[in-house]
């Protein structure tokens, strides 16, 4: 099943897949819809976790509620976070940087699932604002 979407892009961003579609002798739509699914793994192969929070044990969900980066992909990320800002990151930056990026959208994600879920047990009490 596939649905459509418009979105608006940068005109170069637009001519780059359409020049790489031209190359590969490709719809620039199957080209781009392409590039989305390589830039969106599922949480799951991001993660290495399938299990749905509400099936995991209370202890699994407390340690999951401290979810974080280790240490050296957190100082990693800082530095391409400042090198992007200062506008030196290679392509080679780039697409390490994309990688942490998506670990960590997913370990926030899977953070915030277990707090709801610590929450709704009882566990621990609600985060106040």
């Amino acid at each position: 099943m596939s649905r459509q979407v418009t979105l608006e892009l940068p005109d170069d961003l637009l001519s780059r897949a359409e020049r790489l579609a031209t190359l590969a002798c490709r719809d620039v739509r199957e080209v781009l819809a392409e590039a989305v699914a390589l830039a969106l793994p599922p949480l799951d192969v991001v993660l290495g976790e399938s299990r749905p929070v509400s099936e995991l044990s209370d202890a699994e969900v407390l340690k999951l509620t401290k979810l974080r980066l280790t240490p050296s992909q957190n100082r990693r990320l800082s530095r391409l976070l400042d090198k992007q800002q200062a506008g030196t990151l290679t392509e080679q930056e780039r697409t390490e940087l994309l990688s942490l990026m998506q670990l960590y959208e997913a370990k926030l994600l899977r953070q915030a699932e277990a707090l709801a879920e610590a929450v709704q047990r009882g566990l621990r009490e609600p985060l106040s604002p």
